[in-house]
């Protein structure tokens, strides 16, 4: 890739989830095997079941599928719930994590509303989220439940706004160094 690669986020459509659930087998392949959970059927099938369109974001890099994140209000209370956020092992350990994870922080910090997340023990993913403020909120022997408050700042209305779209009308985008 190059030194400076481009990326976008594009609303995703029904027809992605073949490629999504694909996805998610191989990038959680080694964690779900480690963990005693993988079923080769059963993590397709079961992000078929999650899927939600209207709140899932097709990641592409240089216009190729290169992940997804889902970005949706969380169903157990305030603020926002990120789930399904796999980025093609071509594409990971280059920072295009950090840059989509923030684009999406931003959103929820902008709306004053916390972020919550679940990560498998031992994925490395935990530390991303980690750097990017996120505590631990509860933990079993397979999932750590995550959370990040809003981080507040001086330019930020007083006037309380709605949550955010999962992703912005247009889509975003943005660079990263490869």
């Amino acid at each position: 890739m190059d030194a400076e690669t481009t990326w976008s986020l594009r609303p995703a459509t029904a027809e992605d989830v073949e490629a999504v659930a694909e996805l998610k087998a191989v990038v959680m392949r080694d964690d779900l095997v480690r963990l005693g959970r993988y079923d080769t059927h059963r993590v397709r099938q079961r992000l078929r079941d999650e899927f939600r369109p209207e709140h899932t974001s097709v990641v592409e890099v240089a216009g190729a599928f290169a992940g997804c994140v889902a970005f949706a209000p969380d169903k157990g209370g305030e603020g926002l719930c990120l789930a399904h956020f796999y980025l093609a092992p071509e594409v990971q350990g280059r920072g295009l994590g950090t840059a989509v994870l923030r684009e999406l922080l931003a959103r929820a910090d902008a709306a004053s509303v916390p972020v919550r997340l679940v990560v498998l023990q031992g994925s490395a993913a935990r530390r991303l989220y980690e750097r990017e403020g996120f505590t631990v909120e509860s933990e079993d022997p397979v999932d750590v439940l995550m959370v990040r408050e809003p981080v507040l700042t001086s330019s930020r209305s007083t006037t309380t706004s709605a949550p955010p779209s999962p992703r912005s009308p247009s889509g975003s985008s943005g660079r990263w160094s490869s």
